[in-house]
């Protein structure tokens, strides 16, 4: 996969929460490629807008997608993956310094997108390591989706000292999701406000999991209420709990 696409390009990737999809997003920023990351399910209408907008040269898509691109040339297949060459041209250069480009929360589906460059990339992780004290021993489960920049941010932080990343696709709401938390001893979870009631409703804070060491919150105000229940949670288990707030303009958290 690293070595097919040998020039600065556009590609269209569309995320889950899977190795097929790190993969794809760790070589293509790996090798100066430009991701436009978008989630998996997005619907065609609004997929092919983006596009028809963006003229992207290639995607890396799961393979039961390929079917809605007509004109294409199939160059990869990576497990449920593939990558694909679009029936586009070039029709404009892509700046020397743009490393990723993401939809902001609130613009799912639309033409406007936030382009980031490797610095930015690269800083943003290097503060979240410095600040909630990384280590490659860390395990973080993936509660949010890739191509958001708050999911983004957990996988860079924890990439950028080798971390293991616990890979799920499954939802909390979802039974195979805690199976797969407990046996793998998920060092830490994270969400937006609405993860955390879905947790309450679920008893999440009743009880210890002595291995989650560090739950981060962002991606909206946390109520007070729910803040104070999930504090005294944590100081009386001995953990770590960080209130963050971030922009995808400003590369996340």
């Amino acid at each position: 996969l690293d070595s097919i696409i040998v020039e600065k390009s556009l590609i269209l990737c569309l995320c889950n929460n899977s190795i097929e999809s790190l993969k794809g997003y760790f070589s293509f920023i790996r090798n100066g490629v430009v991701p436009l990351m978008i989630d998996e399910s997005l619907n065609k209408e609004l997929l092919l807008k983006l596009v028809k907008k963006y003229s992207p040269e290639y995607a890396w898509l799961p393979k039961h997608r390929i079917i809605e691109f007509s004109y294409i040339n199939i160059l990869f297949y990576f497990k449920e993956y593939a990558l694909i060459k679009l029936n586009h041209s070039k029709k404009y250069e892509l700046h020397n310094d743009l490393a990723l480009l993401l939809s902001t929360s609130g613009s799912t589906g639309s033409p406007k997108l936030v382009r980031i460059t490797l610095k930015n990339l690269e800083s943003n992780a290097n503060s979240i390591v410095e600040y909630l004290n990384l280590t490659q021993e860390e395990r973080p489960i993936t509660t949010l989706p890739m191509n958001y920049s708050f999911g983004l941010s957990i996988i860079n932080s924890h990439l950028i000292v080798g971390a293991t990343i616990l890979l799920t696709s499954k939802s909390i709401m979802e039974r195979d999701f805690w199976p797969f938390l407990q046996e793998f001893k998920a060092s830490s979870i994270s969400g937006v406000p609405y993860t955390f009631e879905i947790l309450k409703k679920l008893r999440f804070f009743n009880s210890n999991k002595d291995f989650i060491k560090t739950i981060t919150q962002a991606g909206g105000k946390l109520n007070n209420e729910l803040n104070k229940e999930i504090s005294q949670y944590c100081h009386k288990f001995n953990k770590n709990f960080f209130v963050m707030y971030g922009q995808t303009e400003a590369t996340a958290r």
